[in-house]
């Protein structure tokens, strides 16, 4: 049961390790930390990855700065309450990691495949140039009843089909993560840059398997 389960979720990632590693939480005695890596697109500017990784994975100890890793996991969200409202907190769960000799030449450097929900209805829209887009949230399903929530951004002929998806759909999805910074004003005074992370959707389809998503 669980294997299947975590098919439905499935990344690679290859980069450079850009930070230390940074204490997140420890479970059964299992500590787990943070650390992030540039992600470099086609177009040459880079995505910056969060991933967890279990101390048993690596010697969190050391700092891997500027070195190159092969990564592969899943997507996974959580609530973090703050400001008097929950904030989703996207970060990618290490399952394997190894070392690279070389830098990845930017191909295939950031795969994602998603199996899930759709949990919230999409929202289409223009930009003023024309070009279409349609955000998505995708539930994808854990085991032990938990679920992921997943933002996704399709673009074009894909948004248009996205537009008419309903809540509850079956819906699978091949795309990459992208991170994106956006300012968030705290007060009238003052603002903090942040960055989001969401799913650019490269092909999706709607299947006829007939499921709750809850």
């Amino acid at each position: 049961m669980s294997d299947k389960i975590i098919e439905n979720n499935q990344v690679t990632i290859m980069g450079k390790v850009a930070t230390e590693f940074s204490f997140s939480h420890e479970v059964f005695g299992e500590g787990f930390y943070m650390v992030e890596v540039e992600v470099k697109r086609l177009s040459n500017s880079e995505d910056r990855i969060p991933l967890m990784i279990s101390e048993r994975l690596i010697d969190v100890t050391q700092d891997y700065t500027g070195e190159y890793i092969m990564v592969h996991g899943q997507f996974r969200s959580y609530n973090r309450h703050e400001e008097q409202k929950n904030r989703l907190v996207l970060s990618v769960f290490v399952r394997e990691i190894s070392f690279m000799e070389e830098e990845p030449d930017g191909t295939k450097t950031n795969s994602i495949w998603l199996d899930g929900y759709i949990c919230k209805e999409p929202i289409y829209r223009k930009t003023p140039l024309g070009r279409e887009i349609a955000d998505l949230l995708l539930a994808v399903n854990r085991p032990y009843g938990k679920s992921d929530y997943i933002p996704c951004i399709c673009w074009g002929r894909n948004a248009r089909y996205a537009s008419g998806f309903e809540v509850g759909e079956h819906v699978q999805l091949l795309g990459r993560i992208q991170s994106r910074e956006y300012v968030k004003r705290i007060s009238d005074t003052e603002t903090e840059k942040r960055i989001a992370y969401e799913v650019s959707v490269s092909k999706l389809e709607k299947t006829l398997i007939d499921s709750a998503y809850i």
